[in-house]
């Protein structure tokens, strides 16, 4: 594992806030397997001011996302009815079927090597800023992070969560614009929390994820 040393005051964590050491390990909330990467830590500019707004707002004055592919509609002549979510894990594309020949395509971040799965899912639950609880395996690993935390721009899960079926796996928001487009996670599928929400607003529960390998 690789460390990196950070000064503590005035932190905006891109994946964990951490009130005591200087240095951490990047970690991936949303799945049982052990992570091994590097936490990214992000210094808040100090001459931004915070509004008391949605998050997501705060969010864009401290960690704009502009860096990540963004999403377009594009031409789709696949087998799959509208309202279908379709991921190529390969491609690193999430698409949403609008119909009339049309999809509208998200960049994401998916699993690493050893961790892509397939198959079919539904979407059971949509959470708005959800709150944060670490699994017993991973407080095992690091005893030093928080039993709680709450929704907001500075947790892991970002700005919306989808949950697949009753798998580990969800989609999910990210603070970490640079992740997407590449291969960093345990298997949830990540996406930036404007694109996040943006998908939120278009699906239901219910909504069939076909995830390709």
């Amino acid at each position: 594992m690789r460390r990196i040393v950070t000064a503590l005051a005035g932190l905006a964590c891109a994946s964990v806030a951490l009130a005591t050491p200087a240095s951490a390990y990047e970690i991936d909330p949303l799945t049982r397997q052990p992570l091994t990467d590097v936490l990214t830590v992000r210094v808040r500019p100090q001459n931004v001011s915070l509004p008391a707004a949605d998050p997501l707002e705060q969010q864009a004055a401290t960690a704009p996302q502009a860096a990540a592919i963004q999403k377009e509609v594009v031409a789709y002549n696949g087998p799959y009815t509208a309202g279908t979510i379709v991921v190529s894990t390969a491609e690193r594309r999430l698409y949403l079927i609008m119909g009339g020949g049309e999809a509208m395509r998200y960049g994401i971040g998916v699993g690493r090597p050893g961790f892509t799965w397939g198959g079919t899912q539904n979407i059971t639950m949509k959470k708005e800023w959800p709150d944060w609880r670490p699994p017993s395996e991973m407080l095992k690993r690091r005893p030093d992070l928080p039993r709680y935390m709450k929704g907001g721009i500075e947790n892991p899960l970002g700005a919306r969560a989808m949950y697949l079926g009753n798998s580990i796996y969800r989609i999910h928001g990210s603070n970490e614009p640079d992740t997407i487009g590449t291969a960093v996670s345990s298997g949830c599928i990540r996406m930036t929390n404007e694109d996040v929400s943006d998908l939120y607003t278009r699906v239901k529960v219910g909504t069939r994820v076909i995830v390709q390998r």
